[in-house]
């Protein structure tokens, strides 16, 4: 009975597509990711954040998916650009001051799915944190962008194998 058990749902697991534990849906003979250098084309430019994101996109595929990253002839390819990285006031306060700043990063995102070309998009993607005003962006900034970055790379992984 257990051996019927864990063959039915080996069977209807396996259905069409193959699952991961992250809720990932990749398409059965996906292989291979690539994530290109997301370049930094905003106004504002801080020197590490291209590195940041692009690190933080390919480790969500390593870390959540068995595809092979690679940097040539990929079946999943991911290009794009930081458009913004900008600090605004969110909440007023007494004495026509800001009690909060939001650091806001925004992404354009162009996805490549080779095995089946419908799935392909470009989306832009932004993300934001919120910090005390009385505190200086740049103490605050390496705690922030990894938080950023960390969730834009979450967004861009869902829409593309979690389809959300």
């Amino acid at each position: 009975m257990r051996l019927l058990l864990v063959l039915f749902m080996t069977c209807a697991l396996a259905g069409c597509k193959v699952y991961s534990f992250t809720g990932a849906s990749i398409e059965p003979g996906t292989k291979t990711v690539r994530v290109q250098t997301i370049e930094n084309r905003a106004e504002l430019v801080v020197p590490s954040l291209t590195q940041k994101m692009t690190l933080q996109l390919k480790n969500k595929f390593l870390n959540s998916t068995s595809l092979e990253q690679t940097t040539t002839d990929p079946d999943l390819d991911f290009s794009g650009e930081i458009t913004q990285y900008s600090v605004t006031p969110v909440a007023a306060q007494a004495g026509e001051t800001a009690a909060l700043n939001r650091l806001t990063i925004t992404v354009n995102i162009r996805y490549v799915n080779k095995i089946n070309a419908d799935k392909s998009w470009e989306t832009t993607f932004s993300k934001f944190s919120d910090f005390d005003a009385n505190v200086d962006i740049s103490s605050v900034q390496e705690r922030l962008t990894d938080d950023i970055t960390e969730q834009l790379a979450e967004a861009i992984f869902n829409k593309a194998v979690v389809n959300w």
